[in-house]
C-alpha cells in the first residue's frame, strides 16, 4: 500500500506575489518526474473577503449594493482559482484542488492548514514596509506564528535598475 502524500496549503490571491509564489512552488517542489510522482497533494487556499468587510456602510441602499458586490466577490474567487488551476496544469501537476472559503486570510490559511493536516504553508510577500504592514497586517507573518507546520514566504525578486 502506497504511503498517503503530504499536503501543501498554497494561499492564493490576485497578485502578482500570489501567483509568483505558486509558480516559483510548481518549479521548485514539483518538477516533471514522469507519472503521478509529485511529492504533496496541493491545495490552493483563495480568501474571499466577505461583504461586510468590503462594504462598510449599511445605509440606505445598501441592500441594492450587498448582492452586486457578493456576486463581484464569487467572480473574482473563481477567476483566481481557475487561473492557478490552469497555471498547475500547464506545468503538469495535476493532484491539485481549488477552495474558496470566506473570510481573513490570515484565519483562513491557518485553517485550511488544520483541516487539510498541510505539512507546509506557502505564502506569498507583498514586501510591505514597517508602516504599511502595521496597517494593513501581515498575512505571512500571522501565518508563521500561528500555522502548525512548516511555512515557507516566497518573495518575489527585486528588479535591479
Amino acid at each position: 500500500m502506497a504511503a498517503e502524500k503530504q499536503v501543501m496549503v498554497i494561499g492564493a490571491d490576485d497578485s502578482e506575489e500570489s501567483h509568483y509564489a505558486l509558480e516559483w512552488t510548481l518549479d521548485h517542489f514539483f518538477k516533471p518526474l514522469g507519472g503521478d510522482t509529485a511529492p504533496f497533494k496541493l491545495i490552493i487556499v483563495y480568501a474571499k473577503p466577505s461583504v461586510s468587510a468590503v462594504v462598510g456602510f449599511a445605509g440606505p441602499g445598501a441592500a441594492e449594493v450587498l448582492p452586486i458586490v457578493d456576486s463581484d466577490l464569487k467572480k473574482m474567487a473563481a477567476r483566481v482559482t481557475e487561473k492557478a488551476k490552469e497555471f498547475c496544469a500547464s506545468k503538469s501537476v495535476t493532484d491539485v484542488v481549488a477552495e474558496v472559503v470566506e473570510g481573513d486570510a490570515r484565519n483562513v490559511l491557518c485553517e485550511a492548514v488544520e483541516r487539510h493536516h498541510a505539512s507546509i504553508l506557502v505564502v506569498g510577500s507583498h514586501g510591505y514596509g514597517a508602516i504599511k504592514r502595521a496597517v494593513l497586517g501581515s498575512v505571512s507573518d500571522y501565518c508563521t506564528h500561528h500555522a502548525h507546520c512548516t511555512v515557507m514566504i516566497v518573495k518575489k525578486p527585486k528588479i535591479k535598475h
